[in-house]
């Protein structure tokens, strides 16, 4: 085993869970948990611990918002409640907000369903991300954050390696170039991939802990 397939392996092992599985949400290419992932991804794209953004994620679908109907439906106070029992409260009144609009828009814009989004941007992975950002709070970062873990289900946003997960390639002694990743690991397990990378470019002790693991192997 070389020294990169080392350190990819301790990195999957160690922190190798997409933040979709973290906040519940078993990733299909199907209406609902598309729309969880969007939510997901908005929640994240704030400046809030991505710890919280996963567990208000979590709890609104336990609340029963895990669709865009219900999410509409809800009150602004119901959305507010829920993510305060996540401990999302910096911008927790803004957010309701947002969901709710954003929830209307997409049934508005695609009956609900993003694999209409996909459809109109004809699967062309810039476009994709241009209609993401459409929706309210999302923006560039947000949507960055959504496509890198669709590319579980979209083949066509294979692969999706923002920024973060390229700092936490460099802190682990990994190629910080997306062509020279993706060698790295199958195309199935790229988003667990990027998800690795994204939590040791945010978490320098996470970083650690893999380069430690790595060291422990040898």
């Amino acid at each position: 085993m070389s020294d990169h397939e080392a350190t990819v392996a301790a990195l999957l092992d160690r922190a190798g869970t997409t933040y979709a599985a973290e906040a519940g949400i078993t990733l299909k290419d199907t209406p609902a948990p598309l729309y969880r992932l969007l939510v997901l991804g908005t929640l994240l794209s704030t400046r809030v611990q991505a710890s919280l953004a996963v567990a208000a994620a979590r709890e609104l679908a336990d609340a029963g918002m895990g669709t865009p109907e219900k999410m509409r439906d809800a009150t602004w106070q119901q959305r507010v409640d829920a993510m305060d029992r996540a401990h999302y409260t910096r911008v927790d009144e803004q957010m309701a907000t947002a969901l709710g609009e954003g929830a209307q828009q997409l049934l508005d814009d695609y009956a609900g369903d993003l694999r209409k989004l996909r459809d109109r941007a004809d699967r062309d992975p810039d476009r994709i991300r241009e209609l993401l950002t459409a929706f309210p709070r999302l923006g560039p970062t947000g949507a960055s954050i959504v496509t890198r873990e669709l590319q579980a289900v979209w083949p066509e946003l294979r692969p999706s390696l923002d920024g973060k997960a390229l700092d936490g390639a460099k802190r682990i002694g990994l190629p910080a170039e997306p062509g020279e990743l993706v060698r790295l690991v199958d195309d199935e397990d790229l988003a667990k991939f990027a998800a690795a990378l994204t939590r040791v470019g945010l978490d320098k002790k996470l970083g650690e802990e893999v380069l430690e693991t790595i060291q422990e192997r040898r």
